[in-house]
């Protein structure tokens, strides 16, 4: 498994330097999760990043009723994390499982943190992420789901 298409992700946000890309790849590690294993499981408190390089996971809750409830996805080519457990340190309250067999590189948060605060171009990817997967495309769905909560409701 290469880090070919890892390194092309980022740079749909930032195109960043070499010196930059070689300090990131040496925290990149391969990992394979067989159909039903979990990424990230309900309650751990999550401490890596992974890149679904192949494969499917799903981001999933238990209801009160105890259904599985599927909160988002994870295809190829996009980050998958519990971001707000591993930001604030406490359990997740999602698994991260896979819903094929799945392939990631995946990454130490805390060693990526230390490279934002290294690199500038690694930082400035960071705040591009964040800000167009944890504003731009939740505020249009929150704001669905809370006038669909007050109709329904």
């Amino acid at each position: 498994m290469t880090s070919d298409h890892f390194f092309k992700k980022v740079n749909t946000y930032i195109l960043l330097s070499e010196v930059s890309k070689n300090a990131w790849q040496k925290h990149l590690h391969e990992e394979s999760f067989r159909k039903g294993e979990s990424f990230v499981e309900l309650g751990q408190i999550p401490t890596k990043v992974g890149f679904v390089v192949k494969g499917l996971f799903s981001q999933n809750y238990i209801s009160a009723s105890g259904d599985v409830t599927i909160k988002y996805f994870f295809p190829e080519g996009r980050f998958a994390a519990s971001v707000g457990a591993m930001l604030a340190r406490r359990p997740s309250k999602f698994s991260v499982t896979a819903l094929e067999d799945t392939k990631v590189l995946s990454y130490d948060f805390s060693q990526f943190k230390k490279l934002t605060e290294q690199f500038r171009d690694i930082a400035s990817f960071y705040i591009r992420y964040m800000e167009r997967h944890w504003i731009i495309e939740k505020e249009p769905l929150e704001i669905s789901l809370r006038s669909f909560s007050t109709v329904s409701g």
